[in-house]
C-alpha cells in the first residue's frame, strides 16, 4: 500500500499487488502430473504468499526468505537427495537458480537472473518452464534408446563378422541401418508439442 499526500494530508492510497497469470495454475497442474513436487520459495510476506499458493495448487509455502535463505533451502533440499529446479526472475533469485540442479529465468526477468540460470525461458509463462522440462525428459529418452541401439548392434555383430560368420555386405547394411535408425528416432523430436501455445 502506497499513501499519498501533501500539506500534512493523505490525499489518496495506491494498492500494489502482483496479479497472478490466468494459466499459473494450470502449469502447477501439470507439474504435478510430470511428478514434481511445487514450493513457492519467497521473499513476499507470508499472508500474500499462502494466498498466491492457494490460488494456483501450491501446498508447500516458504515466505519472507532472502536471497541468502533461499540457497540454504535449496542446499538442505539436496542434502535430502531431492533434485532441484527453481524458476525466478529476479536479482534475488540469481543465487538460488545458480545452486539449483536446474535454473530456468524467465526471459521477462533480470540480465542477472538470466544469466545465473541454465535455461532462459522466452516467454514469461510458467508453462514454458513445464514445456523445457518435457522437452529435456524427452531428448534424455532419446539419447539413451539411440545408445542402447547403437551398443547393441556393436556389441552383437563385431563379434559374429570377427569370427567370419557375418557377410561384409551385410554388417555394412546393419550399420546403415543402425545409422539411419539413430537419426530418425531423433527426428521424432520434431513433433513435440508446447502445453504453452496449445492454448
Amino acid at each position: 500500500m502506497v499513501a499519498a499526500g501533501w500539506d500534512g494530508q493523505v490525499r489518496g492510497v495506491l494498492v500494489v499487488a502482483d496479479t497472478v497469470k490466468p494459466t499459473s495454475a494450470q502449469a502447477i497442474s501439470q507439474m504435478r502430473q510430470m511428478g514434481l513436487t511445487p514450493v513457492l520459495l519467497t521473499g513476499d510476506n507470508e499472508a500474500v504468499a499462502r494466498q498466491i499458493a492457494a490460488e494456483v495448487g501450491i501446498d508447500t509455502v516458504i515466505a519472507e526468505v532472502m536471497p541468502k535463505d533461499k540457497v540454504d533451502v535449496i542446499v538442505r533440499l539436496q542434502s535430502e537427495g531431492k533434485t532441484v529446479a527453481m524458476i525466478g526472475d529476479g536479482v534475488n533469485d540469481a543465487p538460488a537458480l545458480a545452486q539449483a540442479d536446474l535454473g530456468l529465468a524467465m526471459g521477462t526477468g533480470t540480465d542477472v537472473a538470466i544469466e545465473a540460470s541454465d535455461i532462459t525461458l522466452v516467454r514469461g509463462d510458467l508453462r514454458s518452464a513445464v514445456d523445457a522440462i518435457r522437452l529435456s525428459r524427452r531428448t534424455l529418452s532419446t539419447i539413451k534408446t539411440n545408445l542402447f541401439w547403437a551398443f547393441a548392434y556393436n556389441v552383437a555383430a563385431i563379434p559374429v563378422a570377427a569370427l567370419g560368420m557375418l557377410n561384409p555386405m551385410l554388417a555394412g547394411a546393419a550399420m546403415a541401418f543402425s545409422s539411419v535408425f539413430v537419426v530418425g528416432n531423433s527426428l521424432r523430436l520434431r513433433g513435440f508439442k508446447s502445453t504453452a501455445s496449445a492454448h
